[in-house]
């Protein structure tokens, strides 16, 4: 029960530690300016679901992601830079395909940055790359190689969101999680500067904390680099990051299954990342789970919106652990330097806007409630306790302060999410609080802390068994049609200005050129659709040779994606521009279970369809039998797909599925 009386939290039968003290003074000095808490939307793919939900329910989610005293209020929202390959959960599309091609209309980041901004004008803004179009690397995998080229490639970008989208990009990273390369930061910093983007910071390098030890020894990376930013620290720096005097970021953290564990963890890493490391600002991978969640990682986002054919979406309990940050503290804040651990168990941050106002965050979390998916933790133990906090400084003459409480009860499974609980009054500069474990408390005297709501979504449904896409929009207000998730290669509406029958709009595979990768990208391009669940069904699509040499596919029980997409299996029934055609049971197409003559060839459009019933699958051409009755036995269920043999343009058009 909540008590009135001195605003404290009352747990019977709890044995209590002796109180402890704990003082919060700003005369001592400030700590670091803090920097604010961000998702992060992108490597790869993470939020390609969410454009397509009707838009009532795509604004209440970006309400409980962006705005302000509503739900997260995040104050970053770091996005991707399309690089045409596979980054996670699968691939997002370039604005330059090639080296003579712009089009800042491609994808679903700028849409989300704008959308972002529309609710919060003073959202942080930041891009990095996950990959690269092949044409940066120049027939390597590499691109630091020439880096005027990526330089070049990488500002364009930036340029492109302001003239394009009306966004301001307040930060640039270089190459996410590999290798940096000091030519390449130094030169991107001279970049930005000719083309009068002074104010553009760069953060590095998205990784380790290694480059900390390069900048000691070189003052020109030392000088273009304005943000160290780290990946998954587990709340700890490094002795060289301390000495350089940067502004240190966890850039990348979280990445945990957003049950009350992975909130947990985010709550723990808030307040420990500057505890512990110093950090100002902590950046979840990933802003919101909206893809398919048989992919990598999946549900590993703040919240989860992964059904826009239903419309339901689950707002988790990440997001009001985050509003107990976001909501009582702004970039532009300063930690006070008295903050620190727990006597037994856990830590408090106390953040001041330098005009009288003050809040603390408290987390109480458990070991085996708090732990992120890496790095591993290390243990220890969380008892209840109580805690006196004296205040001092400009805090002394406060009476009364807000008080938002959470509790993640593992024992009932009842929590108490973000609950606005009676203030808490201070007594002489003191108050008290009864702890429990995996709690967080925010004592503060910011009063405009507000918890949203909008009725509840729709239920949950499952992907449609029949389901049907003929493309044919003139106008799309996206460049990917609704729910096909790219894995390898890019997939889009395409005008076919050169046909003069039914099949002007289409979906053309773009890419012609192997990415400069980050993962394993398949040698064949694949975008997945549908219910990873689905077994026995039939799959029909047109199809478009464009390449003398290429060929094309359909497929069903697709059982992998994501960076295992390259050793994905299922039915892959494929034809090709030579007059051949083939079944195997794997993209590779290495494992054969049919094959013989199609007539098929470039040029002319083609329906194939695929039918899968038990162990065994059958092939039409045009309408008629090509083949039957191979043998699948492995895997038993999975994606619908179609793809290409190799980086070629093809087109798709009348894509159906019927599934038992």
């Amino acid at each position: 029960m909540i008590a009135h009386s001195l605003g404290l939290f009352l747990l019977p039968c709890i044995c209590l530690c002796a109180a402890e003290y704990y003082l919060v003074d700003d005369r001592i000095g400030l700590g670091r300016r803090f920097d604010g808490i961000g998702g992060l939307s992108g490597g790869g793919a993470t939020s390609r679901l969410l454009i397509n939900y009707n838009e009532s329910y795509r604004s209440q989610i970006l309400d409980y992601l962006f705005k302000p005293n509503f739900g997260a209020s995040l104050h970053i929202l770091k996005v991707e830079i399309g690089g045409d390959a596979q980054t996670t959960d699968g691939t997002e599309p370039s604005h330059m395909h090639n080296e003579n091609d712009e089009n800042y209309f491609r994808g679903y980041e700028w849409w989300l940055m704008k959308e972002a901004k529309k609710r919060n004008p003073d959202i942080i803004l930041i891009g990095l790359p996950w990959a690269f179009p092949g044409w940066v690397g120049q027939g390597s995998n590499w691109p630091y190689t020439f880096p005027n080229i990526t330089a070049n490639y990488v500002v364009s970008w930036v340029i492109g969101a302001k003239q394009h989208h009306g966004l301001d990009i307040n930060y640039i990273g270089i190459w996410n999680e590999k290798d940096y390369n000091v030519k390449y930061i130094t030169v991107l910093r001279d970049t930005l500067d000719r083309a009068g983007l002074t104010g553009v910071g760069i953060i590095a390098a998205d990784g380790n904390w290694d480059i900390s030890k390069a900048m000691l020894g070189d003052s020109y990376l030392n000088d273009a680099v304005e943000v160290i930013g780290v990946h998954y620290p587990g709340t700890m720096t490094i002795k060289e990051a301390m000495i350089t005097g940067k502004v240190l970021w966890s850039s990348e953290d979280y990445s945990t299954f957003n049950n009350n564990i992975g909130a947990g963890c985010w709550a723990r890493i808030l307040n420990q990342n500057y505890v512990n490391g110093r950090m100002t600002s902590t950046i979840s991978w990933n802003l919101i789970a909206s893809y398919y969640e048989d992919l990598s990682f999946g549900r590993d986002g703040l919240m989860t919106a992964e059904e826009p054919w239903s419309g339901n979406y689950v707002v988790e309990s990440p997001i009001w652990i985050t509003a107990h940050t976001t909501q009582f503290a702004q970039p532009g804040w300063t930690y006070l330097q008295t903050v620190g651990h727990l006597k037994h168990g856990g830590s408090y941050v106390a953040l001041t806007d330098g005009n009288g106002n003050l809040t603390i965050i408290i987390e109480t979390m458990t070991h085996d409630h708090s732990e992120c998916i890496r790095p591993s933790l290390p243990p220890y133990t969380v008892s209840p306790q109580t805690a006196t906090f004296q205040l001092k400084g400009s805090f002394v003459a406060l009476t009364e302060l807000q008080q938002w409480y959470s509790k993640l009860n593992f024992m009932n499974k009842k929590d108490t999410l973000f609950q606005n609980i009676t203030p808490i009054k201070v007594s002489n500069g003191y108050f008290t609080l009864q702890l429990d474990v995996d709690e967080v408390y925010t004592i503060t005297t910011v009063t405009s802390g507000h918890k949203g709501l909008y009725p509840d979504p729709p239920e949950a449904a499952p992907f449609p068994k029949k389901y049907f896409d003929d493309f044919n929009v003139s106008s799309p207000p996206f460049s990917e049609a609704p729910c096909f998730a790219d894995q390898t290669g890019v997939f889009e509406y395409f005008r076919n200005l050169t046909d003069p029958g039914p099949h002007v709009y289409t979906l053309r595979q773009v890419v012609t050129q192997r990415p400069v990768t980050w993962a394993y990208d398949a040698d064949q391009t694949i975008t997945v659709i549908g219910d990873h669940t689905w077994q026995n069904l039939s799959v029909s699509c047109d199809v478009y040779i464009e390449n003398e040499n290429g060929g094309v596919f359909l497929a069903a029980r697709v059982d992998q994606g994501g960076e295992s997409v390259k050793s994905a299996m299922g039915v892959f029934y494929w034809v090709f521009a030579n007059g051949t055609y083939k079944v195997t049971n794997d993209l590779g197409g290495e494992k054969v279970l049919a094959e013989g003559l199609s007539g098929t060839r470039v040029g002319i459009w083609h329906t194939l369809t695929l039918t899968v019933k038990g162990y065994f699958a059958f092939g039409m051409l045009n309408g008629y039998p090509l083949w039957k009755n191979a043998v699948v036995l492995q895997p038993l269920n999975g994606w619908a797909a179609i793809g290409t043999n190799s980086f070629e343009y093809a087109q798709f058009d009348n894509f159906k599925v019927d599934a038992d």
